[in-house]
């Protein structure tokens, strides 16, 4: 019985192929028919891909012009000969293979590595062990003040700053360090009222306005409001003077050639919005108001400075093994901020929805337009997912911190807190924040505005041994120049490389010690990187070295000190 034949032909019903194929003169001898008729009688007793593979060939010699396609066929027969390819099985189920960072792996992570991180008593004390940097000298303050008067005002100047607690920080001492340039008269910044941060604090609300003024009479002059007589030419309406609308990071040049004419010529101008209007690269004379303004003129006003001084104070208590020594941890992961990165965790279809919504309040349509795609493994993979509690825990751990390590938590309200925290509370049982430091009554002052909870956690973070940034911004940034200003230089901070989290995180097959390794790796790069230099178009407010700060030699310290 002949096999049907399975390619295509000219039409005509063909079965298997003959014995001999007419058109090929290598196979016109007599014995040809013969032989080939035991080889055909062979096929039949042969598989489904031996047979295929021979019709193939039969084509193949009836049509040489075919031979041009030689080297592709004979590969192709050789697959189906061999079994590798088959046309006549289809697979049940097709495997995906998961592209990285797609799933949050980290509970299954934890859950695999919990004994032997508590089983593991290598870790020697991590709180006294770990600043280990280089060090060619320390760097302390050295902020140079006028003792001078002031030359005669070209104006006065106000300014919106727009954005949570440090982002109007920025406002403030580029606003100081602009008018001192331009010889005018600074009106105590406005803060303008945002639909995200929703406080209504002024800045005497947040800072010790009357310290301000005085820190700063010697370089430039700060008034809480423009005179009388000047208001009168404008109707007594800010809206009737002229705003100037100044494009980002604008270099001090523009103020002086564009600005300071308007100025002469009003006398009153306004500029709104001021948040980052610039640039970080200037002259050493506006570095220097800048530094003055931020480390010296800004403290918090007298109600926060104690409420934050009664934590630090009690922070220090709870870590009395440690010598008094904490951690603190800057922690985003509040809704908004897990919405806006896009990530997936493990919250399932409730998860989603809260997201959905959480999106649609906060930015209207911005993540759902056309073509817009969400990639939360790319996200993760690329760092850019906010880290869990969970991780921050398990990264602390592989670090040296054991769990009699105190931390104080600085963070807004954590999504979904009573799940994601719990883990982080069994690696950390002596974890507290400012809520838990700190009576009802003593916080209700303070409760209902963003920007002045802030500044009792920036406080408290000041002061703390070891600063743990997990995902950047404002706070983190002004943070670790403050800290470099009182800690000679170094900001003791850890910074860790997200990237590299999102791979260990994600991998379950690496085990304790190997997780602990890279873990005290990423430590020892945050020390190395403690003390940094400013470089042109580094921020001011996270490198005050060399141009708020002076190198110190100790030799030469000892030297002049032996001979006093």
């Amino acid at each position: 019985m002949h096999a049907k034949n399975r390619l295509p032909s000219s039409g005509h019903n063909t079965p298997s192929p003959p014995a001999s194929p007419l058109r090929s003169p290598r196979l016109r001898h007599p014995r040809a028919g013969k032989s080939a008729g035991r080889f055909a009688l062979g096929v039949s007793n042969r598989s489904v891909a031996q047979r295929v593979a021979w019709i193939v060939l039969s084509v193949l010699l009836r049509r040489q012009g075919v031979f041009l396609f030689a080297p592709l066929l004979y590969i192709s027969g050789m697959l189906f000969y061999m079994g590798t390819v088959s046309f006549d099985v289809v697979p049940d189920v097709i495997k995906v293979r998961r592209t990285a960072g797609s799933v949050y792996r980290s509970p299954e992570l934890y859950a695999k590595l919990r004994h032997e991180m508590d089983a593991d008593n290598s870790s020697s004390d991590a709180m006294s062990t770990i600043w280990k940097h280089a060090k060619g000298g320390d760097w302390r303050p050295c902020i140079n003040k006028f003792s001078g008067g002031l030359p005669v005002s070209n104006g006065y100047i106000y300014v919106e700053a727009n954005g949570g607690l440090n982002q109007q920080r920025t406002s403030i001492c580029n606003a100081v360090a602009v008018a001192g340039y331009l010889n005018a008269t600074l009106v105590i910044p406005n803060f303008h009222y945002h639909s995200i941060w929703r406080d209504p604090s002024k800045f005497s609300d947040i800072y010790d306005e009357d310290f301000f003024v005085k820190t700063l009479e010697n370089d430039v002059r700060v008034v809480d409001s423009v005179p009388g007589y000047l208001m009168e030419r404008f109707d007594h309406n800010l809206s009737n003077v002229f705003n100037f609308r100044i494009k980002a990071w604008a270099p001090i040049q523009y103020y002086k050639d564009t600005v300071l004419p308007r100025l002469l010529e009003e006398k009153f101008i306004r500029i709104s919005p001021f948040a980052n209007r610039l640039s970080f690269d200037a002259p050493p004379e506006v570095q220097r108001l800048r530094c003055l303004a931020n480390y010296e003129a800004l403290r918090f006003s007298n109600p926060l400075l104690t409420m934050g001084e009664t934590l630090v104070s009690r922070m220090r208590e709870h870590s009395a093994k440690n010598g008094g020594k904490y951690i603190s941890v800057h922690l985003r992961f509040e809704e908004d901020m897990v919405a806006f990165s896009c990530c997936v965790y493990d919250g399932g279809a409730k998860e989603r929805e809260d997201m959905i919504a959480a999106r649609e309040r906060g930015w209207k349509g911005k993540f759902t337009k056309p073509g817009r795609v969400l990639r939360p493994g790319a996200n993760r993979v690329n760092g850019k997912c906010p880290l869990t509690p969970l991780e921050v825990g398990l990264m602390l751990r592989g670090m040296g911190f054991d769990n009699h390590t105190s931390i104080f938590l600085a963070s807004g309200r954590i999504y979904d807190s009573e799940r994601h925290m719990a883990p982080l509370l069994e690696m950390f049982p002596l974890l507290q924040t400012k809520e838990m430091l700190a009576s009802p009554e003593e916080l209700a002052p303070f409760k209902n505005y963003s920007s002045r909870m802030a500044a009792i956690d920036y406080t408290v973070c000041l002061h703390s041994e070891v600063f743990v940034t997990t995902q950047g911004g404002n706070f983190p940034h002004f943070l670790l120049g403050h800290r470099r200003y009182l800690f000679n230089g170094h900001s003791k901070t850890i910074r860790p490389d997200k990237r590299k989290l999102a791979v260990y995180f994600d991998s379950l097959k690496i085990g304790w010690k190997t997780f602990k390794r890279h873990m005290l790796s990423m430590r020892a790069h945050s020390d190395s990187k403690g003390i940094e230099l400013k470089r042109p178009n580094d921020s001011i407010y996270s490198f005050p070295c060399p141009n708020c700060m002076c190198h110190t030699n100790k030799t030469e310290d000892s030297r002049t000190a032996s001979t006093l």
